[in-house]
C-alpha cells in the first residue's frame, strides 16, 4: 500500500526521456527502451567492447594493453541515449533510475556473475568532496541492488579514492592512466576485519570507456592479495 502511494505521490519516470511510465507496471518506456543498444555478439572477451571482425577475440585496445583484471561485461553501448541517462543519474539526482539499469543487469548478467562466483561485490568509489557534491555514489548504488538481487556480499569501502583528479573525459589515453596512478588506497582495515577470507571479486562502475579506472583499481586490489578481479558497467564505449 506504502509502494502504492508513493508512486502516486511520484510516478515512476523513464530514464531515456523523463516521462512517467506508463504502463505503471514498467520501469522504462517501451520506445525507450527500444533505443537502447545492447552489446552482443561478436565482442571482445576481455571488455566486452563490441568488435566488428566476429573472428576476433579481443578488441584492438585489448590487444594493445596488458590489462590485469580478468575480464568483464557491460550491458550497454555508451551512445547519445545513455550518455543523457547516466548524466542525470549522476549528477541529476535520478537515483531512481538505478531500478530499472539493476534490472536489466540482473536480467542479463545475473547468471554470468554467479559463475563468477566473486566473493563480494566493491563499486568503483568516487572521491569524498565529490559525494559531498552528489550525496550519493552512483556506482555503490549499482552495487548494492546487484549484491541484493543475486545475495552477494557488498564492501562499500574496500577501495578508496584518496585524490581527486581531473575529469577523465578531458585527458588522453595515457593521461587517464597516469591521472589515477596512486588515486586508490586499499581499506586494509576493513579487509582484515571481513569474516572471510577474500579471492575473487566483482568491481561495478557506471562507464567503461578506456579501461583505466577498472584498470587502477584491478591493480591496487592485486596488490593487496586478492587473485580474480571482473567486473560489470552499464555501459561502454566503441571508439577506443
Amino acid at each position: 500500500m506504502l509502494q502504492a502511494i508513493l508512486d502516486m505521490l511520484y510516478p515512476p519516470r523513464c530514464p531515456v526521456c523523463e516521462d512517467i511510465v506508463i504502463p505503471k507496471d514498467r520501469k522504462i518506456c517501451l520506445p525507450c527502451e527500444k533505443k537502447l543498444q545492447l552489446i552482443c555478439e561478436p565482442r571482445c572477451k576481455k571488455c566486452s567492447k563490441p568488435v566488428e571482425d566476429d573472428q576476433a577475440e579481443y578488441c584492438a585496445d585489448c590487444r594493445r594493453k596488458d590489462y590485469h583484471f580478468e575480464y568483464g561485461y557491460a550491458l550497454w553501448l555508451y551512445d547519445s541515449t545513455m550518455k543523457r541517462s547516466i548524466s542525470n543519474f549522476k549528477y541529476g539526482y535520478k537515483k531512481e533510475y538505478a531500478k530499472y539499469y539493476i534490472q536489466e543487469i540482473v536480467k542479463n548478467y545475473g547468471k554470468t556473475i554467479l559463475k563468477m562466483d566473486p566473493d563480494i561485490i566493491v563499486p568503483v568509489p568516487i572521491h569524498k568532496s565529490k559525494y559531498r557534491e552528489r550525496g550519493y555514489n552512483q556506482a555503490e548504488i549499482l552495487a548494492k541492488g546487484i549484491g541484493k538481487e543475486l545475495k552477494i556480499p557488498v564492501l562499500s569501502n574496500l577501495i578508496i579514492r584518496n585524490k581527486r583528479t581531473l575529469p577523465q573525459k578531458q585527458l588522453s589515453d595515457k593521461e587517464r592512466l597516469r591521472n589515477l596512478q596512486e588515486a586508490f588506497e586499499f581499506n586494509k582495515d576493513l579487509a582484515d576485519k571481513y569474516p572471510r577470507s577474500l579471492s575473487r571479486l566483482l568491481l561495478v562502475d557506471d562507464i567503461y570507456t578506456t579501461g583505466s579506472t577498472i584498470e587502477a583499481c584491478t591493480n591496487v586490489l592485486k596488490n593487496n592479495g586478492i587473485k580474480q578481479v571482473y567486473f560489470i558497467t552499464l555501459c561502454i564505449g566503441k571508439g577506443f
